[in-house]
């Protein structure tokens, strides 16, 4: 199974050599990589976020394989949703799901089901893979797109994937794909996203869901995040590093209704 780009040309370039220029131009020059356990990045239209996905990605010594997580906008399909096989296009090329990874979460975590058509439309992963394949022609991915509304199974799932890649030799890098609070004002949105970073920082995942739904924080991505940040402390981690935020604002001059992006790196 092939998976079609569904936002190229729209939140991305749709042309191969206009699409290189504009990721190199998100990534910039700044920034030594290094092994990382696991990343959050926005997932906006590359003018808006891409700056502030590629100075995270600018910082990764990214392995062979990595595991993307994003929240399933639309809803559509399975609440745990994954693709085990086939491979994702985009204008760079085409990109392998790692089998064998997927394979394995899929047998330690039961909630987690194969399901192609959650994916089909969803773009909080999507614009994750150009600056993969950038950045390692080689890359392969594992897919999960989350809409599950409850702590249990995001626990069992960061569960799972720490179980899995203890065992993987290298491991796998985990992507958390988010974006931070939505459409108020720039103050009020620096002031919500603020309290879901305070958690992201800290690495406490049932601290950032609470605060998400107790402040009304429009934070879309904040399951696969928690679910992140679960499986890398498991890992090891000791620390979430903010190494950029932002609005849309800073793009479009307006103030009055915002978009929060950050991005952090967790070692």
């Amino acid at each position: 199974m092939r998976r079609a780009p569904a936002v190229a040309g729209h939140f991305y370039p749709g042309k191969p050599e206009e699409l290189v220029l504009e990721v190199e131009r998100c990534l910039g020059s700044n920034g030594e990589p290094r092994p990382a356990l696991a990343c959050v990045v926005p997932h906006a239209g590359y003018m808006y976020s891409g700056p502030i996905a590629g100075a995270v990605y600018r910082q990764l010594e990214l392995p062979p394989v990595v595991i993307i997580l994003g929240p399933n906008h639309a809803g559509i399909g399975r609440p745990l949703a994954m693709m085990s096989e086939g491979e994702w296009e985009t204008p760079l090329g085409v990109v392998a799901i790692d089998t064998k990874t997927a394979t394995a979460l899929r047998e330690a975590c039961p909630v987690l089901e194969e399901d192609s058509l959650a994916h089909r439309s969803e773009h909080s992963l999507e614009v994750q893979v150009p600056f993969l394949q950038h950045l390692r022609a080689d890359i392969r991915i594992v897919p999960i797109a989350l809409s599950v509304r409850s702590f249990d199974p995001i626990q069992e799932l960061g569960e799972a994937l720490a179980s899995v890649l203890k065992k993987a030799e290298p491991r796998p890098l985990l992507v958390a794909s988010t974006d931070m609070n939505h459409y108020e004002s720039e103050a009020v949105g620096k002031v919500k996203d603020r309290k879901a970073l305070d958690a992201i920082e800290v690495l406490e995942a049932e601290q950032l869901y609470a605060t998400v739904r107790r402040e009304g924080i429009s934070m879309c991505g904040y399951e696969p995040t928690s679910a992140t940040l679960i499986a890398a402390r498991r890992l090891g981690a000791r620390s979430a590093e903010l190494v950029r935020y932002g609005n849309s604002g800073d793009v479009t001059g307006d103030r009055s209704s915002v978009v929060g992006y950050a991005g952090l790196v967790i070692r």
